[in-house]
């Protein structure tokens, strides 16, 4: 079974980083993709970015390009979200998640992510 958890959540203000973590223990296979995704009040949850655990490609909505950027630890099996030039509409609960190919089986329990304009 796969277990993720998030970290790295907080308040920030506008235009300041952040970087958010996801530990995952369990049996990850290289086949596995690791996905970014977030929810605000009143709205569906988006994807956000995403990790090609076997060789690392990355790819982001439109909304992170050029602003986040997911990377990977191997060594640790942990994933991570840098967030830079926050934005308060970048508010939201952020959930990491694992699966084979782009399914998204696992998911963590999410990390608020505050951004104060």
């Amino acid at each position: 079974q796969v277990q993720l958890v998030e970290s790295g959540g907080q308040l920030v203000q506008a235009g300041g980083s952040l970087r958010l973590s996801c530990a995952a223990s369990g049996p990850i296979f290289s086949y596995y993709y690791m996905g970014w995704f977030r929810q605000a009040p009143g709205k569906e949850r988006e994807f956000v970015g995403g990790i090609r655990w076997s060789d690392g490609t990355t790819y982001y909505s439109d909304s992170a390009k050029g602003r986040f950027t997911t990377s990977r630890d191997d060594a640790k099996n942990t994933v991570y979200l840098q967030m830079n030039s926050l934005k308060p509409e970048d508010s939201a609960v952020y959930y990491c998640a694992t699966g084979p190919g782009t399914q998204y089986t696992y998911w963590g329990q999410g990390t608020q992510v505050t951004v104060s304009s």
